[in-house]
């Protein structure tokens, strides 16, 4: 093979190779339910591990919109296939954080992927599900 044909197919291994590895990827979509305040941010975090649910590693991927209507959807794009978990918090007043009485319970609209019906945050496992290549779409009802 000359230089000039290896200059040309380099190029086009690379895209090709690229291609397929966005092809063993998936999308994940998380739709809401149940917002009950019109204010503030819905968050929304995707953790693939447990460091990430105990907050001691960064989400994979999160996204925030301002609250409108009593439903949202979100789609994370190129999740690897494997294990992931669901966090959403509605900071109602926009204050940055997630409120709670004085027994600790929350006063902010909060959900979790698999929709546990624990008093208390759920484990990794209570909350996990699967992304495959082909994606992913689940529900989760705000509290």
């Amino acid at each position: 093979m000359n230089r000039t044909a290896a200059f040309r197919i380099a190029p086009l291994a690379l895209i090709a190779a690229l291609s397929s590895a966005s092809a063993l990827a998936g999308d994940l979509t998380v739709k809401l339910h149940g917002i009950r305040a019109q204010t503030g941010l819905v968050k929304v975090a995707v953790v693939d591990s447990q460091e990430a649910w105990d907050g001691k590693a960064a989400p994979v991927q999160a996204d925030g919109v301002p609250a409108q209507g009593e439903e949202a959807s979100f789609t994370f794009k190129d999740l690897k296939p494997g294990n992931y978990a669901v966090m959403i918090t509605h900071d109602e007043n926009g204050n940055g954080k997630m409120d709670t009485n004085v027994m600790g319970m929350p006063l902010e609209g909060y959900g979790f992927s698999n929709n546990p019906q624990v008093m208390r945050k759920p484990t990794w496992d209570e909350a996990r599900f699967q992304v495959t290549a082909t994606g992913a779409a689940i529900d989760v009802d705000l509290r």
